[in-house]
This record gives structure tokens, sequence and C-alpha cells, in this order.
């Protein structure tokens, strides 16, 4: 179907938590920008959240991560896309001012979700 990725460089004034943990709501948060992305390629229009099936905390999102964020269709309907997310952490900060890029990205959130749009004229 369509696969759309993007990347967020995560700022220190998103930590909620020690040890820089950010909460699990900032996922979510990119999971819709992803979608908007997915609805207007597909459709012309930002579309709707209408539910989520599953969301899954896997691992620690952190301030100073890259996160690569990625929506695949898996299925539509006459107005509903369902879709599945998935947040990998690319890059992690470390201390002061240091980050490393992983040797193997770790997935911090995965979700499955639907989106409504218009119905077509």
């Amino acid at each position: 179907m369509i696969t759309v990725t993007h990347r967020r460089y995560v700022p220190y004034s998103h930590a909620h938590y020690a040890g820089n943990l950010v909460d699990g709501a900032y996922s979510l948060g990119l999971f819709g920008d992803v979608a908007t992305e997915v609805c207007i390629r597909l459709d012309g229009d930002e579309g709707l959240f209408a539910s989520y099936d599953d969301v899954q905390f896997k691992a620690p999102v952190r301030a100073g991560d890259v996160l690569e964020v990625t929506a695949t269709v898996v299925s539509m309907g006459t107005r509903s896309r369902r879709i599945e997310f998935r947040v990998l952490v690319v890059c992690r900060g470390t201390a002061g001012s240091g980050a490393q890029v992983l040797a193997e990205p770790i997935v911090a959130t995965t979700a499955v979700g639907t989106v409504v749009v218009p119905a077509k004229p």
C-alpha cells in the first residue's frame, strides 16, 4: 500500500521523568503527524484519528533521541485506513551534548490505528 516515515529529534524540553524519559503520549502525537501525511498522500485530506486497536510501549524514549516514525497502511475501506505504526530509536543522546548512532535501532513503540477521511464526492 503506502508507507510514510518521519524522523524527529526529541528535545530535552520534552523530558518529563527522571533519566530524561519522555512520556508515552509523545509517541502517540508522532503517530498522529505521520498518519496526517498518509491521509494527505492518499486522499488529499488530513483525515482524523478514529481509534487505536493496540498500543505497546516496548522501550523508553529519552530526550536527545532521534526517532524514526513509520506508518504503513495495511487496509483501506471506503473512508477508513487501517495503519500500523512504529517508533524506532535510531540515535541516542549520551552524557553532555554527546550522542551516538545505534548499530541496531530500538523498537520503542508500536500501535495499530484507524483514521477516517471524508467521503469522496
